[in-house]
């Protein structure tokens, strides 16, 4: 026992500084809120595997911790983020849209100079030279400069007298180089109250700010006069006229992106539509899956059928390939022009289907194509369920003189539905979220038109919520948020539909 101790305590103060420093170098980035739940969540877990009374604690704390970082914190920073206007004009705070333009500058190359770098000891020297035309001025040397750090900024130059030697020898381009990022930082302030930054590989230049920043945090166009104020209801700085300066930054905005979800007639109407077809899709799918599934398990449980484990084996096939090697197969046999199933019904029928251009049949190419992937589980699936079913009832129901639809009515459906009901709950769910299917087949296309966001006929909501999200809306992640935050609602309360339904079914049965 004193053995353990001697172990723990110095293992725990270890553990404890390590977080204490990873903490603080958090903190330090600006970020204290991550901070606070790093220390909150370090602390806890330091408490649980140190204390004598958390025992049984020590076991369900990575389960727990592993939720809470994994589940918990991803859903409630998109349901954060959902009620803020955050997009790709919209990405900065406040603090950095404005730093950002206060470093746009006009830099005059004309009157640029070339520089040297001088080593002094542990620390540098820059030298600027000025050009011909600016000879008379004479050239400039720095303080002692530190540049393997964050670089000071901004440097006072001081005059170098005329005819005196550079501070020690210039370091060669390929050292130059070494600190270009440092250079890039500093701020060059010549006694006439001129300001330079680097502005290539041998030369800083004069640059003349294009933006002044005032004390009410607003901003002068320095060339106009026109002064630019924060909006806090856009997240842009505007001007009287309601001019905008990119960037934007990002702020609160409460509701706004659900009111356009539910309120703006022309985003309602096709998130409702992609809504009741994702639905179907799901439905459909495995109610597809679920028929052919169990019809070729009854088929193949038929002990007088030849090469019935061949049958099974070639069957299984479809589930064995990896899914978007099939999904891309699938999209080749479905091109209009040369793919083979349009050559077929072309000799058979005469006609070329536009699968991916008609909503209608780019809907039954997708049911055709997760239904060929899908039924091969719930075959499995089936197959090892009728095995468990007693073969005492169906030799009852053979001298009964019940047929096989008999059987299959009568006993095999009513046996294998139970056990079988929360898979196909779990199938469900799985093909209400199905991104990769629609994503490869059909990219969500044809769109609907005249619509203020891109959205397909066959985009279900997470295709549709990455269209706005990623590609082609602006990314603009605030309303893809606050749509994800309802398909989590919806799904959630789909669930609890689905289980009351099972849980009812299963009274009944009983």
């Amino acid at each position: 026992m004193k053995k353990t101790s001697l172990i723990k305590w110095p293992l725990a103060a270890l553990v404890s500084l390590a977080l204490l420093w990873l903490v603080f170098s958090v903190y330090r980035q600006g970020q204290p809120l991550w901070a606070l739940g790093l220390l909150t969540l370090g602390g806890l877990g330091l408490y649980v595997y140190v204390s004598a009374r958390t025992l049984a604690w020590r076991y369900l704390f990575p389960g727990v911790a592993a939720m809470l970082v994994f589940v918990a914190f991803p859903l409630l920073y998109t349901m954060q983020i959902g009620f803020t206007n955050y997009s790709s004009s919209n990405l900065l705070s406040q603090e950095r849209a404005r730093g950002y333009l206060l470093d746009q500058a006009e830099v005059d190359e004309g009157k640029a100079m070339e520089f040297s770098l001088h080593r002094d000891g542990a620390q540098f020297r820059l030298v600027l030279t000025p050009s011909d035309a600016a000879a008379s001025v004479g050239r400039f040397v720095s303080q002692p400069l530190t540049l393997s750090d964050a670089a000071p900024s901004p440097v006072a130059m001081q005059v170098l007298p005329a005819g005196a030697p550079s501070p020690g020898d210039a370091l060669p381009l390929k050292q130059v180089l070494q600190h270009r990022d440092a250079l890039r930082a500093l701020k060059l302030n010549l006694p006439d109250q001129r300001q330079l930054i680097y502005s290539g590989v041998r030369e800083f230049a004069p640059f003349d700010p294009l933006w002044q920043a005032l004390p009410d945090g607003s901003l002068t166009q320095r060339a106009t006069g026109t002064v630019y104020r924060p909006n806090n209801d856009s997240g842009y700085f505007e001007d009287a006229q309601g001019q905008r300066l990119q960037p934007g930054f990002k702020v609160n905005v409460g509701w706004h992106n659900y009111a356009r979800i539910f309120g703006d007639p022309d985003m309602r109407g096709p998130f409702v539509s992609i809504f009741i077809w994702t639905v179907a899709f799901a439905a459909l799918t495995v109610l597809f899956s679920t028929a052919i599934g169990m019809t070729l398990a009854v088929v193949l449980n038929w002990e007088a059928l030849r090469f019935r484990t061949l049958y099974r084996t070639l069957l299984f096939l479809p589930y064995a390939v990896p899914g978007f090697i099939s999904i891309l197969v699938f999209k080749g046999l479905f091109n209009q022009n040369f793919g083979e199933i349009n050559a077929v019904l072309n000799a058979l029928f005469g006609i070329k289907p536009a699968w991916f251009a008609d909503a209608t049949l780019a809907k039954s190419m997708i049911l055709i194509v997760n239904t060929w992937l899908g039924y091969p589980y719930i075959m499995v699936i089936c197959t090892g369920l009728i095995k468990a079913i007693p073969a005492d009832l169906y030799e009852a129901s053979a001298i009964a003189g019940a047929g096989p639809l008999t059987n299959f009515w009568r006993i095999t459906a009513p046996l294998i539905a139970r056990p079988l009901t929360p898979l196909l709950i779990s199938a469900f769910a799985f093909n209400f979220n199905n991104f990769v299917l629609i994503s490869l087949l059909t990219d969500g296309r044809p769109d609907y038109l005249n619509t203020k966001l891109p959205a397909g006929t066959t985009d279900i909501l997470v295709s549709y919520t990455y269209r706005i999200a990623f590609t082609d809306a602006g990314a603009n992640f605030g309303l893809a948020a606050a749509i994800s935050t309802v398909i989590f609602f919806l799904v959630a309360l789909l669930s609890i539909v689905n289980l009351k339904f099972t849980r009812a079914q299963g009274n009944t049965n009983r």
